[in-house]
């Protein structure tokens, strides 16, 4: 029975490495995802002198939220395969700063990434107000307001669990 028990343990323990085809996945989207913003930056810089100025502050916020979703996407990729798969091999310099980010942390950061991409998305609404009925402001305004509640409740979360096992470990000493 022990034998049996083992051998299930390494079969759910190497199924982590299931997740490497998501990872790889997302450098493949991302790539997709870096055409389509040289496609819109070629687009912005051919129409520079044609713009006007509320048009060119849309388009500068349109890339702005393309590099904050690929920023999300490569934070993800990195953090995610460092708790879930395998740690980098000597590449300490190279994602320090993503290494050290846990789970919930990572779920903070990936919170406030939406909240920052949401935000800019509702700017871009807002200086486009006479497109939309005041029922779809309305609306927009909510979604925003709930992924900026979501991610406050994800960090105080975080906080609370964080002092549970600080005070968990001052217990043991």
């Amino acid at each position: 029975m022990k034998s049996l028990e083992l051998i299930i343990e390494k079969i759910i323990l190497s199924s982590r490495w299931i997740l490497v085809v998501f990872y790889l996945g997302l450098v493949a989207a991302l790539a997709v995802y870096a055409l389509s913003f040289g496609y819109k930056f070629l687009k912005i810089a051919k129409n520079v002198f044609a713009y006007e100025e509320f048009e060119m502050i849309l388009a500068m916020l349109s890339l702005i939220d393309a590099a904050l979703v690929a920023s999300l996407i490569v934070m993800v990729m990195i953090s995610g395969y460092e708790n879930f798969v395998s740690r980098f091999d000597n590449a300490d310099d190279e994602v320090s700063f993503l290494g050290k980010l846990d789970a919930g942390s990572l779920k903070i950061k990936v919170a406030s990434s939406i909240v920052a991409i949401s935000s800019i998305h509702l700017l871009q609404i807002f200086l486009n107000a006479t497109k939309y009925t005041d029922g779809q402001l309305m609306w927009f305004t909510i979604i925003h307001l709930t992924f900026v509640v979501s991610a406050l409740m994800l960090g105080f979360l975080e906080v609370l669990m964080n002092g549970k096992k600080k005070g968990s470990d001052l217990d043991r000493t």
